[in-house]
């Protein structure tokens, strides 16, 4: 088992910065991933960041150069840095753990964005 506590959600306006962190405990095997999902109301849960282990890199297109993704391998952590923020980028936003080789995938609670314009 692995668990996620995410921090660092909140209100911000527009054009403004916010920094997601989500901390792993539990049964931390490689090869894995962690990253970021977000699901906002009447939407299904979409990507919006993930990084490997090995420090491989993927964004969603929306938030490409806008987002940055970063994680420390040591300490089992992963940050979510966001600028540049918009309305519609206003949801829940969920930590997600991987183990890429079976395919299993742990959760957070999620962690509320509310960005104003």
């Amino acid at each position: 088992q692995v668990q996620l506590v995410e921090s660092g959600g909140g209100l911000v306006q527009a054009g403004g910065s916010l920094r997601l962190s989500c901390a792993a405990s539990g049964s931390i095997f490689s090869p894995n991933a962690m990253g970021w999902y977000r699901q906002a109301p009447g939407k299904q849960r979409e990507l919006v960041a993930v990084v490997t282990d090995g420090g491989s890199r993927n964004y969603a297109d929306s938030v490409k150069g806008r987002f940055t993704i970063s994680r420390d391998n040591a300490k089992n952590t992963v940050d979510l840095q966001m600028n540049s923020l918009k309305p519609e980028d206003t949801a829940v936003y969920y930590c997600n753990f991987r183990r890429t080789y079976y395919g299993v995938n742990y959760w957070g609670k999620g962690t509320l964005v509310t960005v104003s314009s």
